[in-house]
């Protein structure tokens, strides 16, 4: 993890002053990073549609059962027990497909950081069972890429409908367009607008700046 950059959470109080509340109450959070490759791509997998705890039990279930978290190490096991570690069938297929995919070289996530975020993310959802969720969160997360709003994310739109004082939580369309003012630095509201949200769950705030 690293410290959101002052430069940037100013930009994004200028261009939209109903973040300001955001960046001074959140701006001393961490901008999440993650390990990149095949691990990363199988955590997300495994969170697809999961709260982060179930996907925590499974990761950690695959990690031990793994124990190398490879493509080949996950390809050298058979389906029952990629089930025994809380796999639905279809993540196990859209596992084995990433880790074949990998295996075989014609996926290379290396290769993501020479593309811009619209090559790269259609580079991911290229591959089965990875959608724009995941590829935008991986992009985020994986490779540090600062400008994504992940309009799939139900917690964002959640969020940003309290920013705007919606009766209810807006749509992907209206999310993509509204977002757009944050631009370049999308990736960085996501990060005050998720610390918000989940201040707002734990009864540490509330939905009114």
């Amino acid at each position: 993890m690293t410290p959101l950059n002052p430069d940037h959470l100013a930009r994004l109080a200028q261009a939209d002053p109903k973040l300001k509340p955001l960046t001074e109450r959140f701006g001393h959070i961490q901008y999440r990073l993650r390990e990149g490759s095949f691990p990363a791509l199988l955590r997300l997998i495994v969170e697809q549609q999961l709260s982060v705890k179930a996907a925590d039990t499974i990761v950690g279930r695959l990690q031990a059962g793994l124990g190398d978290v490879s493509p080949q190490a996950l390809l050298s096991h058979d389906e029952d027990l990629l089930r025994g570690y809380g796999l639905s069938r279809p993540k196990i297929a859209y596992a084995r497909a990433l880790a074949q995919a990998i295996h075989a070289g014609t996926f290379d996530a290396d290769s993501l950081r020479d593309l811009d975020i619209d090559a790269a993310a259609d580079k991911l959802l290229a591959l089965k069972g990875i959608g724009r969720w995941t590829a935008e969160v991986y992009l985020m997360f994986s490779e540090g890429r600062l400008d994504l709003f992940p309009v799939g994310d139900v917690a964002l739109r959640e969020a940003l409908g309290w920013l705007d004082q919606r009766d209810s939580r807006p749509d992907e369309k209206y999310c993509a367009e509204r977002a757009k003012v944050w631009s370049p630095f999308r990736s960085v509201a996501s990060h005050l607008l998720w610390a918000w949200y989940g201040a707002v769950k734990r009864g540490e705030a509330t939905r009114e700046l």
